[in-house]
């Protein structure tokens, strides 16, 4: 028995005992007339509030199978996200939302321009157009047609399709957009790498084949001769070519430091390690390297970040000079490479040194950072590289 022959059943029983209830108001006597009536009335009341009843728990199913119906088209909207949102750009993430729209509402849908106006419906076919805007800008239609009609249930669901649709094909087109402007910033970053490399290597190869070799050859005249000059001048001639041999080591070192040798044949682990001992060497400073991680990047990053590194360590020493110092590569998990110089030595007050070498890591489109601890202990450095510099 359904729920509709219950309630219809329910009316005809109260009207029934409405009806007996007016025949015993006519035949019946006055002493039984109070009692009988009251006990039809009961009775009628309880139909109708069994009646009632049903009616409300009947609306309650509807509206539960209503918001279930809801609770499963969102569900069905947020399975077809993923995939809208993975199109790859804006006309792919508008043809992802039509198959979603075929799926979601069983019918053909059908993309179209801002000013296109769609066909005809075939007999028998209701249809439904869904604007596509983004930020108040037609963008485009969703034209959906079915034999079932369209309920406002089905309109607004199309609707949040459409809107949410016309959002990701936007966010599509602003990445696209920022791919490409990265994939050029990336290119001129590295244009500018490969100039200021191929411009030291030129003026380290000039430093050695031109002047430290005329400066050599003239240390050697200058030895021929020193016996020759009077006892008197001889001071004099000791203490201009002590002074020539340190300005030709000062040159070697200029054009080693502007194209090392060792990064170029060797590596960058070698080379920094090299830097290191040098320094500690000259100044008597404990320097710990640990940059294997390093050693992936490509020869124009390898050459900006070990530049970046030298200039680091020489600014340390300018301002302590240390008693230890750190330098160390790790890789981040996100493909990207992470370089930090620590020391020991008082903080730099002068923020010129450090805008020089943010413009060397901007270079790289690096991030770069100064973290100077209250205490005055120490100083890091950090450089970190993306991951498409450092891959």
């Amino acid at each position: 028995m359904t729920r509709s022959s219950i309630r219809t059943a329910v009316l005809v029983g109260a009207a029934a005992l409405a009806a007996v209830a007016a025949i015993l108001y006519t035949s019946s006597d006055a002493s039984t007339l109070g009692g009988l009536v009251l006990l039809a009335a009961v009775a009628a009341a309880g139909l109708v509030a069994v009646y009632l009843f049903l009616a409300q728990r009947d609306r309650h199913r509807e509206i539960e199978e209503e918001l279930a119906g809801q609770a499963t088209f969102l569900e069905a909207l947020i399975e077809s996200m993923h995939q809208i949102a993975a199109g790859g750009g804006p006309r792919p993430v508008l043809e992802h939302a039509r198959v979603e729209a075929e799926r979601l509402f069983d019918a053909r849908a059908q993309l179209l321009e801002p000013d296109e106006r769609p066909a005809a419906s075939p007999n028998g076919y209701q249809g439904i157009l869904v604007p596509l805007r983004v930020r108040d800008e037609h963008v485009g239609s969703l034209h959906l047609v079915r034999v079932r009609p369209f309920a406002r249930a089905d309109i607004a669901r199309a609707a949040v399709l459409a809107d949410f649709a016309a959002r990701e094909s936007e966010n599509a087109r602003l990445l696209e957009e920022a791919k490409i402007r990265e994939a050029e910033r990336a290119r001129l970053s590295e244009q500018i790498v490969t100039a200021e490399q191929e411009e030291r290597r030129r003026l380290a190869l000039f430093l050695h084949d031109g002047p430290v070799q005329s400066m050599s050859g003239l240390a050697l005249m200058l030895d021929s001769v020193s016996e020759s000059v009077a006892p008197d001048a001889l001071p004099v001639m000791e203490k201009a070519l002590r002074q020539h041999r340190q300005t030709i080591r000062a040159l070697r070192d200029l054009s080693f430091n502007l194209e090392p040798v060792v990064l170029r044949d060797q590596g960058f682990g070698p080379a920094v390690k090299g830097l290191a001992e040098q320094l500690g060497l000259e100044h008597k400073i404990q320097i710990d390297v640990e940059v294997d991680a390093a050693e992936t990047l490509g020869e124009k990053a390898q050459a900006a970040l070990y530049q970046i590194i030298r200039e680091a360590t020489s600014g340390s020493i300018r301002r302590g000079p240390p008693t230890r110092m750190s330098i160390v590569a790790t890789g981040r998990p996100d493909g990207g490479l992470q370089a930090e110089v620590i020391d020991d030595a008082p903080g730099e007050r002068r923020r010129a040194t450090f805008d020089e070498l943010a413009e060397r890591a901007r270079t790289l489109n690096a991030t770069f950072e100064v973290d100077q601890r209250d205490d005055d202990s120490g100083t890091t450095v950090r450089v970190t590289l993306p991951p498409y510099v450092a891959q």
